[in-house]
């Protein structure tokens, strides 16, 4: 049979810690050493020497203090406290009893959007192994997931003399960005990255003279070694040339050179375009 009249409402009920009385009216209410207030003293069952005690009548609530209306003495003693839950709460939900149905549709849209996040800040995954929601620091998430493609650089150069039946290494000595300062625009024209992984390497030059070329060749070298390579015969006086080429690295001693080699019977001015690369991920 359904419940007859206003159902009850659900609290959270709690026995208060035990009071040694003394001679007075006031004492103090706690729930674990923590000062404790009740709502009221209509929603606390007291029992005074075995016998409950009318709310307001024998007592009143004021904080976290219970006054009675009578002075106590050091043989009375207060049986029990038991709050029967703060008015309209329903207390703490037990662990596992919230579903999704009884979550509002729109407890996240309309709140207000973040726009930006900080490294400490915490972001919320769902962790399938444990079958749990845990949190995670920007900094920690980005660290694992994905990664940057980096080191990275872009470089390039103005005009350079190419001598006829020579290979010759491509002076890109202007630097666009060098995210790892791991290209050396100055000495020795060369890119060493500081990560282990495999690279795309860019490389695009032009070389013109006056007459038709005969061959003009271009090379990627990895440690002194040519390891891809853009070789055709010419029948132009204009030629360009671009390779693109996935070569690995170990992070620490391997490097990559360009070069350049054309034979037309003399010396030649080639245009530096570019010669880029960054590291690739998930490979």
């Amino acid at each position: 049979m359904a419940y007859i009249g206003k159902q009850p409402l659900v609290g959270n009920f709690v026995k208060l810690d035990t009071i040694t009385t003394s001679a007075t009216t006031t004492f103090n209410l706690t729930n674990g050493g923590v000062a404790y207030y009740p709502q009221s003293a209509n929603n606390c069952l007291v029992s005074l020497n075995g016998i409950l005690q009318a709310p307001t009548d024998s007592y009143t609530i004021s904080g976290s203090t219970i006054i009675f209306s009578s002075a106590l003495t050091t043989s009375d003693v207060i049986d029990f406290i038991i709050v029967l839950g703060d008015v309209l709460n329903i207390g703490t939900p037990s662990d596992g009893t919230v579903s999704f149905a009884k979550v509002t549709s729109n407890l996240i849209t309309g709140a207000t959007a973040e726009t930006s996040i900080a490294g400490g800040d915490s972001v919320l995954i769902y962790d399938d192994s444990a079958s749990a929601l845990r949190k995670m620091t920007r900094t920690n998430f980005v660290a694992g997931v994905g990664g940057a493609n980096t080191p990275a650089f872009s470089a390039t150069g103005s005009t350079q003399s190419i001598s006829n039946g020579t290979n010759t290494k491509i002076q890109f000595n202007s630097e666009i960005f060098d995210t790892d300062s791991c290209y050396d625009p100055t000495t020795n024209f060369r890119f060493t990255p500081t990560t282990a992984g495999k690279y795309l390497l860019l490389l695009n030059v032009r070389c013109r003279r006056t007459t038709d070329f005969n061959d003009l060749n271009i090379s990627i070298r990895k440690n002194g070694v040519s390891v891809d390579r853009f070789q055709n015969n010419s029948s132009f006086h204009n030629e360009s040339r671009i390779l693109l080429t996935v070569l690995s690295a170990n992070g620490s001693s391997d490097y990559f050179e360009a070069f350049i080699e054309q034979n037309s019977g003399e010396t030649d001015t080639m245009d530096i375009f570019e010669f880029s690369g960054f590291k690739l991920i998930g490979v």
